[in-house]
């Protein structure tokens, strides 16, 4: 039986990270210590046999792909579907901002994602969806280990696809950190499995969620 393997990984910290501003499609760039980070998981994937690296988009996935294979020869195919949940009127505010402004959804956001519903925004189901559908396109690929550079949402509703969790539970542990390496398997069948959730083992992925808390 041939395995593909997925890596999935979210960029460094970015100015906007740090400072508490809504990002979303809006343009950030790495910090030094997000540099630091993608300098640190460089070596990492080195041992990985990865022959295609898709990203992101935007900067910050870019300059995080750069650092991260700037020793191989594989070069960054862009892609616009990789891109963050798109946050329309938030992006660019101080998270301050936003829930003050819109204290609901805001709370929606970050406790019941499934219910989020922002006018001009994308909903946490329709960021699944993409990701659904673009991981499918590149599993058709040949290639049989796969390195994608994305962002915590994204990254976050697709695991949550693979592993059958509800969206209402998409923050529970584990954190989707700065440069998070997160790794699924996919079998001839197109089951998919994941082994490493943002560096956690597949032991502890596996048990119950009251027990990964």
């Amino acid at each position: 039986m041939t395995t593909k393997r997925l890596h999935l990984i979210r960029h460094g910290q970015t100015d906007w990270n740090r400072d508490k501003r809504v990002q979303g499609h809006a343009e950030s760039e790495l910090t030094g210590l997000g540099r630091q980070q993608a300098a640190r998981l460089a070596p990492v994937l080195r041992l990985e046999p990865i022959t295609a690296v898709h990203c992101s988009s935007s900067v910050r996935t870019r300059q995080t792909g750069e650092i991260l294979f700037r020793d191989s020869a594989l070069s960054l195919s862009p892609c616009d579907r990789l891109r963050e949940i798109y946050l329309g009127p938030w992006e660019g505010r101080m998270q301050a901002e936003v829930r003050a402004t819109w204290p609901d959804q805001f709370e929606y956001f970050w406790h019941r994602p499934d219910r989020f519903s922002l006018a001009g925004a994308e909903t946490f189901q329709q960021v699944q969806q993409r990701a659904l559908d673009r991981i499918q396109e590149l599993l058709a690929s040949p290639d049989q280990h796969i390195a994608v550079v994305s962002h915590g949402v994204w990254i976050k509703t697709l695991l949550c696809a693979i592993e059958d969790r509800h969206l209402g539970q998409l923050w529970e542990p584990p954190v989707m950190h700065n440069c998070a390496h997160s790794i699924v398997e996919v079998d001839d069948s197109g089951s998919m499995r994941i082994v490493q959730y943002a560096e956690t083992a597949d032991d502890e992925t596996s048990q119950p969620e009251a027990t990964r808390r």
